[in-house]
């Protein structure tokens, strides 16, 4: 009989009992209990042969004995299997191509659109310089939902890539979004800001659309037309089909030219990235890296002084941020700002050593309805100023909470609340004049119905004021009164309209001259001074 030294034995004990204990541990929570000895956890061979065999513990103490081994004994790891380094893609449309998921449309419209394009190598270029600037953001939100990267190229087919586009349905953005779409994915659109034109934020909304749709149709031809035409006609074009035997895929649907057209045109602008050799293009080339940064503010902003600060002209800015067409930026409703890559560390840098004033504007909201003229009295300044600052048309009065961009100073010198800066708006309504008693008389042949048409009135508002009926004769010379409403003045009125012109010629006059200051410019407006004399000075390079 074989005998084992104390130490092997007590080895073999300690690693069977870890063994064990590792196995009652193993996925599957399978029951141990019977498992005393290690003839138990080993299968026995069914051959009739190995009957007689001895109790395989001890080779099973022996073994694991063996795997305790110094490490200089155990056999060494099998190398990883090589792997082909993959190569960064040249460019950025690379990135897209090998993003490509969609299946491609077979349609005799593809062609034709890509001839379209192709004999069109100017319009090309104004896409590509256009969303070259926004296209890596797309293309990274893309990735980062894994959805097709095709969807990148939409805003081609959408607005030629132009944030500023408004199309003939009123729908707006590189995106295109309605209103109604827009406020369904909490696009802002306000008295101070039009998030359908917001790089990041539309891109975002037209994401969580295009991503609702394929989940919705389960087809990303079927989602893109209903992107394009809504969901509701493709819903109601497909339940056609059905009811009628027929099939219901994208190219088997009756739909409106344009959409007919919308899948076939992405199909085409996705050959030219693909081949664009193959048809006679040459594309414009986009970087594979991002074009600007975003850059958190936590105060109102004028965009004069954030150009300035970031060594960029107010129209590169607007291009990167095109939701504003204010002179000012809200930080309550716009936190981020965008701006060039290389320029945004400068302006943080500038901006953090920046002493003054930061924002030259501010918002008023309307404390009850009121003419234009009234809240220029009330806020000091000029009628005209404050209907272009609020682009306000003529004849139109302010309603009661309507939210006003004014100058800051005074009683007015904040930032912008948060409340105001996401839904202020300028709510107008038609400047009616007031009612005015106009005595006339009747001439030879006239009627009420000829003398309310006259006067623009009604012939029972007519026979009220005068109290008759409306099928009443009237005599030649008969005296009436008319209520009309901003009429010129008839025979006394007239002495009494002039009297007041004067009086206002007067208050005009005084008003002038109280504003007057010595040093103040002999020309321009408010706006002018506040562009000049009341911006903050920029940070010295």
């Amino acid at each position: 009989m074989l005998s084992r030294s104390p130490w092997a034995v007590r080895c073999a004990a300690l690693t069977a009992a870890l063994v064990l204990a590792g196995c009652a541990h193993r996925p599957g929570g399978a029951d141990l209990s019977a498992a005393a000895t290690p003839t138990a956890a080993i299968p026995e061979p069914k051959a009739a042969s190995h009957a007689a065999t001895p109790p395989a513990a001890a080779p099973t103490a022996v073994a694991i004995v063996e795997r305790v081994e110094p490490p200089s004994a155990a056999a060494p790891l099998p190398e990883p299997p090589a792997v082909a380094p993959v190569q960064a893609p040249r460019d950025l449309w690379e990135r897209i191509e090998r993003g490509f998921a969609m299946p491609d449309l077979d349609d005799e419209r593809v062609a034709q659109w890509e001839r379209w394009y192709a004999s069109r190598p100017d319009y090309l270029q104004r896409m590509v310089d256009r969303g070259s600037k926004y296209l890596f953001h797309v293309v990274e939100e893309l990735e980062r939902r894994q959805l097709p990267a095709e969807l990148a190229l939409l805003p081609f087919i959408e607005s030629a890539f132009n944030p500023q586009a408004v199309s003939r349905a009123k729908a707006v953005g590189m995106w295109q979004f309605m209103p109604a779409t827009g406020k369904h994915f909490d696009l802002k659109q306000n008295a101070f800001r039009d998030d359908r034109r917001d790089v990041l934020a539309s891109t975002r909304a037209a994401l969580d659309y295009l991503e609702r749709l394929h989940r919705m149709f389960g087809d990303w031809h079927l989602a893109l037309a209903a992107y394009n035409w809504g969901e509701g006609n493709v819903q109601r074009a497909i339940r056609r089909n059905a009811a009628a035997g027929l099939p219901t895929g994208y190219s088997d649907l009756r739909m409106p030219d344009e959409t007919r057209h919308y899948v076939p045109k992405l199909q085409a602008v996705k050959n030219l990235v693909r081949a664009p050799q193959q048809h006679g293009v040459t594309l414009p080339p986009v970087g594979n890296h991002p074009f600007f940064d975003t850059v958190r503010i936590e105060r109102d902003l004028d965009v004069a002084l954030i150009a300035r600060l970031a060594d960029v002209s107010e129209a590169d800015f607007r291009t990167l941020n095109p939701a504003h067409d204010k002179p000012v930026i809200m930080a309550a409703g716009t936190p981020e700002i965008l701006l060039p890559w290389d320029n945004a560390v400068l302006f943080t840098e500038r901006l953090r050593q920046h002493r003054g004033s930061t924002a030259s504007w501010t918002a008023w909201r309307v404390p009850r309805d009121m003419t234009v003229a009234q809240a220029a009295r009330e806020l000091d300044w000029s009628e005209a100023e404050l209907r272009a600052a609020n682009r306000i048309p003529p004849r139109m009065k302010l309603k009661a909470g309507s939210t006003l961009l004014v100058p800051r100073e005074g009683r007015l010198d904040r930032d912008v609340p948060e409340h105001l800066a996401d839904h202020g708006q300028v709510l107008l309504a038609p400047e009616v004049p007031p009612l005015r008693t106009v005595r006339v008389q009747a001439r030879k042949g006239d009627t009420l119905a000829t003398l309310a048409k006259r006067h623009g009135v009604k012939v029972a508002d007519l026979a009220a004021w005068n109290g008759l009926k409306p099928t009443s004769a009237l005599r030649a010379g008969q005296a009436l009164v008319v209520q009309v409403r901003g009429k010129a003045p008839k025979q006394g009125q007239a002495t009494q309209v002039a009297k007041g012109k004067a009086a206002s010629q007067r208050a005009s006059a005084r008003v002038a001259a109280k504003r007057a200051t010595p040093g103040a410019p002999a020309q321009g407006g408010k706006l002018q001074r506040l562009a000049t004399a009341r911006a903050p000075a920029a940070h010295a390079r």
